[in-house]
């Protein structure tokens, strides 16, 4: 099967979350990557687990690096530097998220290998930028606080709530795919490579998107609202006779619907709920009237009725119960990677739905090599 960037060679000095994630996109569409591990114990994320498969291997690990190969380097030596110039000699793509300065320091920086290669793309993944940010330690949870994105997480009189998932580093890695991917059609209409840098925190703001720009745009400093929106109404998780349903109204065509669904179609009319704006204002009447409305059945039954009337509501599922709804929806979530062993694993699908040249699974995570 033909593939978008089957002819593209990565060399991926990169490890944990950030750049193995967009290494492993890119290495769906096609390209070849290898990836450079330290001797021994390789990636971090080797060794961290639980959970485990059923062959021992950490799952974390798994879920970033199939579609590779894996090289060990000792790059505290000058032949595990020399090796590495040889891997990237003729490579398309460099990816590393080292502390600023370190690939300098090997000679194996920008500098020193677009000087050999003015085609390459190299592509740097920092915490905080390389300013005066460098020396800043560029973990996903410090991004999440200093960053912003736990001060509009969790209940207004709770603590401040990281994400459930590393979401810096995810959005990081799509950002970073996306640099490369633009530096490479500018390479091939020009023959001319350029460094791609992404850094965590400024990642994190542009992902804030309203949140950001009601402060950049408005002065408006947000705060946390638990499962409500700041800007619509009611979009939120309410509690049901039984269960609890997430409504995501986002127009008063589907307000006065769900007034309907209820029972109380007048409550659409009421003025201090008729339009958007004004269920905002009014955000703790209108909950408590939906919470009383609600009572009448139970979550399962209100997401079914609702969604027939494309009211958006559902249920809160678990990760499993989201398999499900995937699977019974013919999404297809779950794909099996060949294994050396000559068994699969099973890891989520790529996203993204190409006509000509879809994502392929070829391999699944490497295992380390010997040194």
């Amino acid at each position: 099967m033909s593939s978008s960037l089957g002819d593209l060679r990565i060399v991926d000095f990169s490890r944990v979350l950030a750049g193995p994630f967009a290494t492993m996109l890119l290495a769906d569409l096609g390209a070849s990557v290898t990836k450079i591990e330290r001797p021994g114990t390789g990636d971090d994320t080797r060794g961290w687990g639980p959970p485990h498969d059923e062959r021992g291997e950490a799952t974390y690990f798994q879920s970033v690096n199939r579609n590779k190969g894996s090289v060990t380097l000792d790059l505290r030596t000058d032949e595990g530097i020399a090796r590495a110039k040889e891997l990237v000699a003729g490579a398309d793509v460099v990816v590393e998220n080292f502390r600023p300065g370190l690939m300098d320091e090997l000679g194996l920086g920008y500098e020193a290998l677009s000087a050999a290669d003015p085609a390459l793309v190299y592509c740097s993944i920092t915490g905080f930028g390389t300013g005066r940010g460098a020396e800043l330690p560029g973990y996903d949870l410090l991004i999440q606080a200093l960053g912003g994105l736990m001060s509009v997480t969790g209940q207004p009189d709770g603590e401040p709530q990281k994400a459930g998932v590393a979401l810096v580093d995810v959005l990081s890695g799509l950002f970073a795919t996306v640099g490369v991917l633009a530096a490479i059609r500018h390479r091939d209409a020009s023959g001319q490579g350029q460094r791609v840098e992404v850094n965590l925190l400024s990642a994190l703001l542009a992902a804030l998107v309203n949140q950001s720009s009601g402060y950049t745009s408005g002065g408006v400093v947000p705060h946390r609202m638990g499962n409500a929106h700041p800007s619509v109404a009611p979009y939120e998780v309410l509690p049901c006779g039984s269960g609890e349903l997430v409504l995501a109204v986002g127009n008063d065509r589907q307000f006065r619907v769900l007034c309907e669904q209820l029972g109380e179609p007048d409550l659409a009319a009421d003025d201090r709920f008729a339009t958007n704006s004004a269920r905002v204002a009014h955000r703790g009447e209108l909950r408590d009237h939906l919470v009383r409305l609600l009572k009448a059945g139970d979550a399962a039954t209100w997401a079914e009725t609702l969604t027939a009337t494309r009211v958006p509501a559902g249920v809160v599922n678990d990760v499993a119960g989201a398999f499900r709804l995937a699977e019974a929806l013919g999404l297809d979530p779950i794909v099996g990677v060949p294994h050396p062993d000559g068994g699969e694993v099973r890891l989520p699908r790529n996203p993204i739905g190409l006509s000509a040249t879809p994502p392929t699974y070829r391999s699944a995570p490497p295992p380390l090599a010997d040194a």
